[in-house]
């Protein structure tokens, strides 16, 4: 059975003394389902909200008001590193193998944690960076001075020392300090946005590649955090009131995409999706699994509550670590099918100009062919081949054919596309007998030519 996992982390000392809890235990791994239970834990780490970021292979925690960033190995279980940086952490996030950290003077520094390549931003940013968020092309930062910058990740990659480094777009709308920032993974133009959170009491939906705010959403009390949707369909958001709310894209009304109404770009959300106890206070941390049915609360009190998003029910509370629930992260349950290595073991990171090596293990075989080397080292056009292009030419031809149908008025202008289709149909199909008896043939006389040659 798939389990789910998530990582939580604390900041400070424990609230009471509880002896049931281990000591100085900064960093807990959970299992949720199929029975939820404390899987594993680290010691010595207190990272404040946004300094939590976790890989397949790794959990790092950026440590509160110093340049530390702590890194443990999931695999092994215990603490692999301690990386001392040149200014003081406030958040950290992940995009790929790069550890993406924002400072409280402002920067980015991005550490290749394969390479130990370190790469430091000019302080584009007034004040410091409160939160931030990657894709694998783009990196957004928000910070104290209220601006959010949308940087290119490539161009922060560059290997060229030379560079300078310079946002692509500002987006400032805000009016108060950036409490959360959250991108969707989407490649899709209605769902391919950004979502920012003020200490002006709203939220704004951003297109951020064109600079464009698409909706503003408007809450009695500040966000504190906020977490979207796997499949970028809500939003749901964290308030001081202690109020959870939730904000859906796609509902019968939608806020985004073709079907939206355009007359106001602002939108109050006034009814929560649910509120926490006074004894509880409001969350801290939000964190969805991987198919957005359940929604986890991180509490300045210890608790971690679950909530049920499509049963909307009062929460359940999981565990209270007697310590202040900072972050809250799924561990995705699938690895990563696009990525041909795994560090085993991450490089410090250093600024000074030298020859890089990169530190990694391979999960691929590398005498696997690829698609294009098995058609080269084919006599002809494979069978797999011919029957996926049969296959697409029968879906075309139906397409085609529905566009032009008309109404029953012009049949007789109908019938003359019809006609043509056929006939072009008919000597595709003929087109298609040459190849595969070419094929044949080629095939034949391949085999006869190795025959002989033993």
């Amino acid at each position: 059975m798939l389990s789910e996992e998530f990582v939580s982390a604390i900041c400070g000392g424990p609230l009471s003394s509880n002896t049931a809890i281990a000591k100085d235990v900064g960093i807990y791994c959970h299992t949720l389902s199929p029975t939820y239970s404390v899987k594993s834990a680290f010691k010595k780490s207190s990272a404040p909200v946004n300094c939590l970021a976790v890989s397949e292979t790794h959990v790092f925690t950026a440590q509160k008001d110093k340049a530390y960033v702590h890194v443990y190995s999931r695999l092994r279980g215990n603490q692999e590193a301690f990386v001392a940086l040149p200014e003081r952490i406030r958040c950290i996030t992940l995009a790929g193998d790069v550890l993406i950290i924002g400072t409280t003077e402002g920067r980015i520094m991005l550490w290749e944690t394969c390479t130990g390549r370190l790469v430091s931003t000019p302080a584009r940013h007034v004040q410091a960076v409160s939160c931030v968020a990657a894709t694998p092309l783009h990196v957004l930062t928000g910070s104290d001075d209220s601006d959010i910058h949308v940087w290119s990740l490539a161009q922060l990659l560059e290997l060229d020392s030379t560079a300078e480094h310079e946002p692509e777009r500002s987006l400032s709308n805000h009016r108060a300090a950036i409490t959360a920032l959250a991108v969707s993974p989407s490649a899709s133009v209605d769902t391919n946005f950004a979502v920012s959170a003020s200490k002006d009491k709203s939220c704004i939906v951003w297109n951020y590649q064109t600079g464009d705010a698409l909706r503003t959403l408007l809450f009695p009390s500040f966000p504190l955090c906020m977490a979207l949707d796997p499949s970028s369909r809500a939003l749901f958001v964290g308030c001081e009131d202690a109020s959870l709310y939730l904000a859906e894209f796609f509902s019968d009304k939608p806020l985004l995409g073709a079907q939206s109404e355009d007359s106001s770009t602002v939108v109050q959300i006034s009814s929560p999706f649910g509120a926490t106890q006074p004894d509880v206070g409001p969350a801290s941390c939000l964190a969805l699994s991987y198919d957005g049915s359940v929604l986890l609360t991180g509490h300045p009190r210890g608790q971690i509550l679950k909530w049920d998003v499509a049963d909307n029910k009062t929460p359940t509370e999981l565990t209270n670590v007697n310590a202040a629930i900072t972050n809250l992260a799924f561990v995705p349950p699938f690895s990563s099918a696009d990525k041909s290595t795994k560090p085993l073991t991450i490089i410090k990171p250093s600024q000074a100009e030298r020859a890089y090596t990169f530190s990694a293990q391979l999960t691929s075989d590398l005498n696997s062919e690829s698609t294009f080397e098995t058609l080269l080292n084919t006599a002809g056009f494979s069978q797999e081949v011919l029957e996926k292009a049969i296959a697409e030419f029968h879906t075309h031809t139906k397409v085609s054919a529905t566009a032009t149908e008309e109404p029953s008025t012009n049949h007789s202008a109908d019938n003359g596309d019809q006609e043509d289709l056929k006939k072009q149909n008919e000597e595709l199909w003929e087109t298609i007998k040459e190849l595969k008896a070419l094929q044949k043939d080629t095939l034949q006389k391949y085999r006869a030519a190795t025959k002989d040659q033993r």
